[in-house]
Parts: C-alpha cells; structure tokens; sequence
C-alpha cells in the first residue's frame, strides 16, 4: 500500500495562505479550528490516493482432488509446489486450496473427503478462493485439474472479472485420451404393459473400432453384441416389452479394450410399468385365498413367489402390500425399509396377516415395519409360560476388526447385537456366549439370565477381534455341550459368522442331527451376502438346524437382527388352540355395518394394541389380545389381522359367512381412493438434478389455494425429505432436487388426501467421468476474459503483470473538513453568547 497526491500542485496554495494571515489579521487564520479547516482543504485539493496492489503477489493454487484427476494431482503435486516456492519473491505467498464436491485450505485443514470427491466443484472452489482474498494485496488463481468441472462457471465468472483476479490454469490428467464412455441415454419414462418402447444408448470416444456391450434389465442380461465405433461415436438400440406393472432398471455396460477409465462404462435408466390400481401379495401359500379376494374388487393383484427378489422398485404402481405368514428373513431388507415411505409418504396400505411365520413369530420384532404396525410383538414377561436357554456363538475372526463406521467395529456391532439379546430374554431364560476363532472361548457359561443379565451384558461387550478365521464346526460343538445341561424346554442356537470366510465344517451335518434329534434349533446370522463364498455352507447349517438365516452387508443392522430372532423364539407366541373372539365399535372406522363376527378363532398371534390404534375385534381369554387392529400412519392406512387367513389353523376363519366381506371391505379401505382427474406428475432428469412438475386444471385451482401441494423425495429404502415449490404460472408448479450418481430416488406428490407417486428415478451415469468437453472450453474462455491462461511455465507466472488499485482518500478529507467547520461555528457561537452575556 502507498500513498501519493493526485494533484500536489495545490501544495502551493500553503505558503500564499501563511502570508495573507500574517498579512490580515482579521481574518484570524492563525486559531487553531482555522488552520485545521485550511490544511484540510489543500489536502482534499491535492486529491490524496492510496495504491493498492502492485507489491508483492498472493497466488491461489486450486488443486482438483476428485476422483478423474486424484492420482495425477497426486503425483504432480510436489513438483508444483516446489517450482512455485523457489520461483517466488520476498513479498509473494501461495496458498493451496485442495477441492472435489467442496473446498478447504490446505492449511486449515483437508475436509474434502468429508464432502466427498465424486465431483469436480471448480466453480465453488473459485468463490470460496474469492472469499479468501485479502482486499489490499494482488491476487491470481492458478487452477490445477482436467478442466472437467462438473457445475457452470457462468456462476462465478461476473465476481471473478469484477474482482479483476487473473485466471491461469495448467491441465492434469490423462483426459480424453483413449476413453470410451457411455454417453446419452435414451428411455421412455412410462410405458403400458406389454407395450414395445426402444431402449437407446450412445456410445462417445476417439477413433474408430469395436465395442462389446452388454444391456441388464435387472440383474438379467438382455442383449449383448459389438458396437462399431465411427468418428468417434456409436449406438445401441434395442425394443422391449414389460409384461407385469412396476419399475425396471436397464443398463449398458461396455468393456472397450485399453480403455483408460472404467468408471463411465456403464450407465442406465428407469421404466415405469403403469398397471393401474394394485396389490402386492407377499404369501407363503401357493393357493392363497386372498388374491380371489382382492382381485374379484378389480384390483390387480401380484403373488410374489420369492420374497427376496423384492425391492423398493417392486413398490411402484402398487396401492397396497400384504404380508401373509412370511417369515421376515425371507423378505428382501431393502423392501422392508421402503414400506415405511410406500405408506406414510406415498398414501399405501399395508396389511399384515397372522400365522406361525408371521408378527414376533416371524421375526419383525425390530424390523423396519416394526413402527408402522398397529401392535407390539413382544411377550409381555407375565404371559410367559415356557422358559428358553439360547447359547449365541459369535465369529471373532480378524474380518471383525473391520471398521463398520462411526468408530466403531464389526465386532463391536456383534457384541451389541448379543447384549440386546441378553437384555430381550426373561429372568427365567439362560444364555451362553462362545467367542470363535480357531477354537471357541467361553465369554458367558450358561446361567440363568435374571441375577446375572448386567455381569453377561458388561462381559459380552468386552469381546474383540482376534484375528484368524472362524471355525463353525468347533463354534457349534461348543454351543451344543453347554445347551445339554439346560434344564428348560425350549433350547436354541444363534451362530454369527462372516459369510465370506466361514472356515472348517467338519462333520456339522451329524452334529446338527444331533441337535435335531433332541428339539435344539439353530439359526444363522451371515454378514455379508447369500452370494458370498461360504454363504451356501451357512444355509445349509440353518436348514439342516431347523432354524432361520439372515443375511446382512451392513453391521449396523446386527442388533435389530439379534433382537429379532430372540424374540422370534423366546418372547413371542402363536397361540395353537381355539379361542372365543368378540367385536367391538372399532369397525365402525372403516364401515357403516360391522360383520356377523366369527365366534372363535384356531389360534393367533398374540400381540397387545399400541396407543393411538384402534381393534374391532379382541380375543375373549385371559389376554384380551388384538385379533383386528388398525391405525393411520402418516398419509397412508395400516391394519393387523393377528389369526391366519390361510393356511394351518385358518378353518374356522375360511368356513366364517362374513369371511370374504370381511377381507374386501378391510382391503379397499386400506387401497384408499383412486386419484381424481384433473392432477398429473411429470418428471424429468437433468443431468444430475431431478426436475419436478405439478399440473393441474382449473377444477383444482381452489383447492390448491386452500391447501398448497407438498412433496418429498426418498432414497430407495431410505426417509424422505421436502421439495420446495416454485410457482411457474397457472396449473403449473416446479421443484427441483440434486441427485447423487448411481443413487435412484421415488417420492410423491400430495394434494390434500391426494397423492401422486413417482419414480424410481435416478442419473443415467456420473458428471465426474462425464469429460465433458465443453466445461474446459468454458474455463479456457474465462482465464482469457479475466487476463490469464493456461500455465505450461510455473515459474514465469509470479513475472505476469500485477494489477494495481488506486483508492482516492478526498472525500475522507472533505468528511474531516465538514465535522471541522461545524466545529469552528460552534465555538463561535459559544463566545458570542458568552460577550453578550458580559455586556
């Protein structure tokens, strides 16, 4: 910073003031308020200037960690920073700022993974740079990276040339260079059933050749051949057809030979299947006698026959799902979880139906549908009438001491997961707890839970990883001898392994015979998938053990998983004998005319009423429990029917009068209404951004007035968030979401009790592996605008011209002048009161 006078001709005005106050006295120049107004007055005449800039440089160095450019930015990095640090002056200084998704200074701390590398932010990089910047010093940005940034530049570029802050770039990274991508993706949103639509994909790269791809509808492979690159650009066309209502994926992936980055070799869509109303039918029976039911109301309904090929996508086009007697490991997780926003978000019914499979008997203690159910599964300690010994045999293999997030372990999940399960069982209970390896160590022997539970739990949690594999075979020995000195009637096993690295069976086939053969159960919890190496070795130990196998990828779900099977065996019942049933007004919430009630029922669930949940219809023995029970849940509709409807123990409910009255009028009140005319949802993807629209005819003008859409968006299987609305003109709103690559979203739409639902949607690939060529073009444009450019010299640009700023001070001298003559009146007016007041 210096100062300089842009007018110091004015300088000589002083002197010539000095002699007319010697000269004229009665001017008075001399009183000290009038020298200062006179010396300000040349000062602000002389027009003082502040330069700001032109000294020393401040360099900004914009590294590009993302996921395209990391290695390379990686290894020139060092060789960077050492040109610039030897080539620069006594008053020059760099600064790094290291960006992906974010952007932090490298000298205040590297937070870039926190907001992740899967984008390359440039824009926001270069105002939070912006930000940074002292005011008084010259500043230049000298950006790093492979020039595709994946957000516009047109947002930042006004405050860069505003700022007059030069822009130099240096290129890193392999680029273009021998890269076949997936480009464009061309799928219709929503077709009918059976109707043909085409499947399109566009292929982009850099000379000529053959491609082999392939297209997945699903997990199924539809078609595969060569695409012949030509000038750099290819296609793949296909037609389909879709026969069942829902929401398929289909994705190309291409294998190019010497391809430079395998990360955008694949990219895909979504197709809806429109099926009008419909019913998902989850059921254990091949015959069930519900979907007679339910379709006879014109309803659509699909039996699922293998529940773990459910997922979220299943859900589209349906207005209500029912659960009949599956047991919660044979049903898909990712499908369960999504049923929370299926029904309090998208306005579904769900129903739940009793039997031995289903409720805590089940296993959906804990599960993600456990909230929406109208009834709670655990047996309350005073209805327990049969104890349970349960040896849990936990793998504490060195694949355990892997992190599972939030600082904590896979063993310590495990070990959360078997103290809930310790905490779930009665005073009355016994628990062991063996640790395996190599070879089993004993944490808790078995003892009675009441007086020891706070000793098993405190020593449950202390178990750790001890590296090695598990050896099963000698996990379930162990177990087994501790279970021959229970003296209660019901005995079962819980094996935890990794399911990846289950070594040793030995000779589990004749042990588990054993155990079979005197009423020992034993069940299996996988980490990791039913497509892992020792997966099918786990399923047999749980088949052949007469019990029940979960698999699950992530830790965290260990301890809901744990309290699901203890309950499932030790605090749930399905009761196995007539008992008298009894309506009550609670029917009246659904129909005007309750049904002539079945006077008893084969057995069922017993289960108690939650607060806020309504029942029509309660047992009439000692427990009073539950056997219809209903509630809303958000915008959608849930009911509980605690007996079977099919299947063991359904007699006297399939020989009820009122039985089919009784299904139908239940269901359509939990299908809800169809939507009425005069509403639509369309959506569109934008690259990475989901583009939704509401429209809407006059009729519904008022309505919306009254009370304003809303809308929420939900990963598959994940909660949903609010969209925020824009007005774009009459019958016409607008919101807008940012997506996350590979990720696919559902959401909903809701007008009053209305409500449109929508997706799955998702983004064809990823902006990060995109290259697209016009954000270089893009930055090259704006370092030439901005007096910069691209950088091959390190060194040379701390001898680039420096801007300089010149700052004019003459209205701070005029603002001083001003407060000085005031003050110079005042002090005259004072002595003129105080010479009148002496006269």
């Amino acid at each position: 910073m210096k100062l300089v006078l842009g007018a110091p001709e004015w300088l000589f005005l002083v002197p010539a003031l000095v002699a007319l106050g010697w000269r004229v006295r009665a001017l008075r120049l001399g009183e000290p308020l009038r020298v200062l107004a006179l010396g300000l007055w040349v000062l602000a005449l002389t027009d003082p200037q502040v330069r700001v800039g032109g000294g020393g440089l401040d360099l900004w160095v914009l590294v590009d960690r993302s996921d395209s450019v990391s290695a390379p930015a990686a290894i020139q990095a060092p060789e960077v920073a050492a040109i610039l640090e030897q080539s620069r002056g006594h008053d020059d200084r760099v600064f790094y700022v290291d960006y992906a998704v974010d952007a932090q200074r490298r000298d205040q701390g590297d937070s870039v993974l926190r907001g992740g590398t899967g984008r390359t932010n440039t824009a926001n990089a270069l105002e939070f740079a912006l930000g940074q910047m002292t005011p008084d010093r010259a500043a230049r940005v000298l950006v790093l990276s492979d020039g595709f940034a994946t957000d516009e530049l047109v947002s930042v570029a006004e405050k860069i040339l505003r700022r007059g802050v030069p822009l130099d770039y240096r290129l890193l990274g392999a680029g273009l260079a021998e890269d076949v991508r997936v480009g464009a993706v061309e799928l219709p949103s929503r077709v009918l059933p059976g109707e043909a639509f085409l499947v399109e994909f566009s292929l982009a790269g850099r000379g000529d050749g053959d491609v082999p791809w392939q297209v997945w509808r699903g997990d199924k492979l539809a078609a595969s051949g060569l695409a012949r690159l030509k000038n750099g650009a290819a296609q793949v066309r296909l037609t389909d057809r879709l026969a069942s209502p829902g929401a398929v994926r289909y994705e190309l992936r291409i294998a190019p030979p010497g391809d430079a980055h395998e990360e955008n070799n694949r990219a895909g869509g979504w197709v809806e299947v429109a099926g009008g109303g419909r019913v998902l039918l989850v059921t254990q029976y091949a015959d069930d006698p519900l979907a007679r039911l339910l379709g006879a109301q014109g309803l659509r309904v699909e039996q699922v026959a293998n529940p773990g090929e459910l997922t979220a996508a299943s859900l589209v086009g349906a207005r209500l799902v029912v659960l009949n007697n599956v047991p919660v490991n044979r049903v898909a997780p990712e499908f369960l979880k999504a049923l929370d926003f299926f029904v309090r978000e998208q306005a579904g019914g769900f129903l739940m139906v009793g039997g031995e499979n289903s409720f805590g008997s089940g296993g959906y203690f804990s599960s993600a549908i456990d909230p929406l159910l109208p009834v709670s599964m655990e047996l309350r300690k005073e209805h327990r009438k049969l104890a349970t010994a349960m040896a849990l045999i936990l793998d504490r293999s060195g694949s355990m001491a892997a992190s599972a997030g939030g600082g904590q372990t896979k063993m310590d999940l495990a070990n959360a997961g078997t103290a809930r399960a310790i905490e779930l069982l009665g005073n009355f209970d016994a628990v062991t707890v063996q640790a395996v390896d190599s070879a089993p160590h004993e944490i808790v022997a078995l003892a009675q839970v009441g007086p020891n539970r706070e000793r098993m739990v405190q020593s449950v949690r202390r178990i750790v990883s001890a590296g090695g594999g598990i050896y099963v075979y000698e996990g379930l020995k162990a177990g087994w001898a501790q279970l021959q000195k229970a003296e209660t009637g019901q005995r079962h096993l819980v094996l935890f392994a990794d399911a990846a690295d289950a070594e040793e069976p030995g000779d589990y086939v004749k042990l588990l015979a054993e155990m079979r053969a005197a009423g020992v159960t034993v069940s299996v919890i996988g980490l990791g998938t039913d497509k892992d190496v020792d997966a099918a070795f786990l399923q047999d130990v749980a088949a052949k053990g007469g019990g029940r196998i979960f698999f699950t990828k992530d830790a965290a779900e260990l301890p809901a998983i744990f309290a699901q099977e203890t309950v499932s065996v030790a605090r749930s019942a399905f009761i196995k004998e007539p008992t008298g049933a009894q309506g009550t007004p609670g029917w009246s919430q659904i129909a005007g005319r309750s049904p002539q009630w079945l006077a008893a029922v084969d057995g069922y669930n017993l289960s108690y009423l939650r607060e806020g949940a309504t029942a029509a219809l309660v047992t009439t023995d000692e427990y009073q429990g539950p056997l219809v029970a209903m509630w809303a849940r958000g915008a959608g509709r849930v009911a509980a029917v605690s007996f079977p409807l099919g299947g063991a123990y359904s007699t006297k409910a399939r020989m009820w009068p009122d039985y089919g009255d009784f299904v139908q009028t239940l269901t359509r009140w939990l299908a809800g209404e169809d939507a009425p005319a005069g509403l639509a949802v369309r959506t569109e993807v934008r690259g990475e951004t989901l583009v939704v629209e509401l429209l809407h005819d006059e009729n519904w003008t008022g309505r919306i007035a009254r009370t304003p859409p809303v809308a929420s968006l939900a990963t598959l299987g994940g909660a949903g968030r609010p969209l925020i609305w824009e007005k774009i003109e009459p019958g016409r709103f607008r919101a807008s979401a940012a997506l996350e690559p590979e990720q696919a979203v559902r959401g909903v739409v809701r007008v009053g009790a209305t409500a449109l639902a929508f997706g799955p949607v998702g983004v064809a690939g990823t902006a990060e592996w995109a290259f697209d060529r016009g954000a270089v073009k893009a930055l090259r444009q704006l370092a030439t605008r901005s007096g910069g450019g691209e950088r091959l010299d390190l060194g040379a640009i701390w001898r680039a011209p420096r801007r300089s700023e010149v700052r004019s001070l003459r209205v701070w001298w005029l603002g001083a002048l001003a407060l000085v003559l005031v003050a110079e009146a005042a002090v005259a007016r004072w002595d003129l009161r105080r010479l009148r007041r002496w006269r």
